[in-house]
């Protein structure tokens, strides 16, 4: 019977389990979330479950890849682009932002490896074909030799972007609980986020011009 199913339509199958898994695993985190509860929620029985993926880390490892392509294939082709700068921030703010709110689990994932096994959370990433955004990092010097922004190292660039955005999504249980703000709240409190981090940003590392400089133009 599982062979069946199996041969009927895999693809779908795994698409199916690969959504379930998603929503279980940004529910329940991988400790809490159980195969039978992702069986129950993609339809199908367990069988079938353990048959696509053996154990529960393999499934979460599958669900991971799978973000960490879609990084690939949406911020790192977007930021390595002709784009202008400021562009590219305010893209990255917006969507990135989006992207850790639709995965939750990953952050505490992150965390959990690098303290646990970094060099397995290395491979993750090249295996997803992530790479550092040279033509970012180009870009940023460039900016810098123009006087357009201040001088900053395109490293420290990098991960204050990622640090601004990545820290009130790992920390909202904190937040929300040291504020005592509800789920709606927050939520409001991260989409105004979205619009005013970007702005802010840019006028952090954006050099200002004179009044004299501005009539010359």
């Amino acid at each position: 019977m599982v062979n069946d199913l199996i041969n009927s339509n895999s693809s779908t199958t795994q698409i199916l389990i690969l959504k379930a898994a998603r929503k279980i695993f940004i529910k329940k985190g991988l400790s809490g979330a159980r195969m039978q509860e992702i069986a129950d929620e993609a339809g199908i029985n367990k069988a079938l479950l353990h048959y696509y993926y053996r154990t529960k880390d393999n499934l979460f490892n599958a669900v991971f890849m799978e973000a960490l392509k879609h990084i690939q294939s949406e911020f790192f082709i977007i930021l390595n682009s002709d784009r202008d700068l400021f562009d590219k921030i305010r893209f990255f703010f917006d969507r990135y932002i989006s992207f850790l709110q639709e995965n939750s689990f990953l952050p505490g994932f992150i965390i959990h490896e690098i303290n646990q096994n970094p060099d397995r959370l290395v491979e993750f990433f090249k295996n997803a074909g992530i790479r550092p955004p040279i033509n970012l990092i180009i870009q940023v010097s460039e900016e810098v030799k123009n006087q357009r922004i201040i001088p900053i190292n395109p490293i420290q660039f990098l991960l204050n972007m990622l640090s601004l955005a990545i820290f009130p999504i790992i920390a909202s249980p904190l937040i929300k609980g040291i504020f005592e703000i509800d789920d709606p709240d927050y939520k409001d409190i991260i989409e105004q986020r979205k619009k005013e981090l970007a702005e802010w940003f840019i006028d952090s590392i954006m050099i200002k011009k004179s009044s004299n400089e501005e009539q010359k133009e």
